[in-house]
């Protein structure tokens, strides 16, 4: 049997990287960019010396990097190419992690708040059963009506949980900002780590982005639990769990969360909650019943 030596990861990208820069310049015309076309071009599009010349680098570096040699290039410099080769964002995200760069795209409010119909009425389809549409910061981008019964109603109906400086609905910040009384996670010793550990797997593909940065002080800032899970440095991905949750109207509910990536929409995820036994089951329809009529509950019932 022949045994294959495992090629590193950065030897496997260069190539990709040559290959995908020759093939961005090779679509880009002198006319796209403002340059007379010249004469006897033996090949489409720009020249090297030409990207390098309208990028502000150097006409060695440019080519060697598109040669895949092992030469490092900065965020900036990565940018000044991207803006030449006219690379729309997917096609950015693609050349950084080639360049092996950590990846920093501009953010924005309008950003985060853009979810597409089709996307709202798959969230919307899912009820009686609670689900969500996150980002790998728990930002909260998307719910079903069930959802917003169990998670973030108080008893008028309005938002009963804090959600934080930030101008969107955060998970994390409600969780980790509310007397533990009021939590209503039943196991919170078992569940907030997990989440904290989920957070610390993906803060590691945006060391550095202002926003992650900033999210991440805000909230040791304000949580020391938060402050403390944090710098134990714990990492766990995603996975299907069974979760309780307490709410002030019928209880307790054991529910299953099952996580669904969303093409199109990077580190977001849709998570849906589906009741793990008939109790549960009766205590989402109870809680669809008293918030839909807006009836008292009986006396004694439900965990203040």
């Amino acid at each position: 049997m022949t045994i294959v030596a495992a090629v590193p990861t950065q030897r496997r990208r260069r190539p990709e990287l040559a290959a995908f820069l020759r093939s961005r310049r090779a679509r880009v015309t002198p006319e796209d960019v403002g340059m007379p076309p010249g004469l006897r071009r033996r090949t489409p599009g720009l020249r090297r010396e030409e990207v390098a010349q309208l990028s502000g680098v150097g006409v060695t570096w440019y080519t060697w990097l598109e040669q895949g040699r092992p030469i490092n290039a900065s965020a900036q410099v990565l940018d000044a190419v991207a803006r030449t080769l006219r690379l729309d964002r997917p096609e950015r995200e693609h050349l950084y992690h080639l360049a092996e760069v950590p990846y920093a795209p501009e953010r924005s409010a309008a950003d985060i708040a853009v979810v597409s119909p089709e996307l709202q009425g798959i969230l919307d389809a899912l009820d009686p059963h609670p689900a969500v549409l996150y980002n790998a910061r728990y930002d909260v981008l998307a719910t079903n009506a069930m959802y917003e019964r169990l998670f973030f109603q108080d008893e008028r109906g309005g938002q009963g949980m804090n959600t934080g400086p930030f101008g969107i609905r955060n998970v994390l910040w409600a969780l980790f900002t509310v007397p533990g009384a009021t939590c209503p996670l039943v196991d919170r010793k078992r569940e907030l780590p997990l989440m904290v550990a989920q957070l610390r797997g993906a803060y590691g593909r945006h060391v550095g982005e202002p926003a992650w940065e900033e999210f991440v002080r805000r909230l040791a800032e304000a949580s020391a639990e938060f402050a403390r899970l944090w710098r134990s440095g714990d990492v766990v991905p995603p996975g299907t769990r069974v979760k309780a949750f307490r709410h002030e109207r019928v209880g307790e509910v054991r529910l299953t969360s099952v996580s669904l990536s969303v093409n199109g929409m990077p580190e977001c995820r849709i998570v849906t909650y589906t009741p793990n036994d008939e109790e549960s089951r009766q205590g989402l329809a109870a809680l669809r019943e008293v918030t839909e009529r807006r009836i008292p509950p009986p006396a004694g019932d439900g965990i203040r």
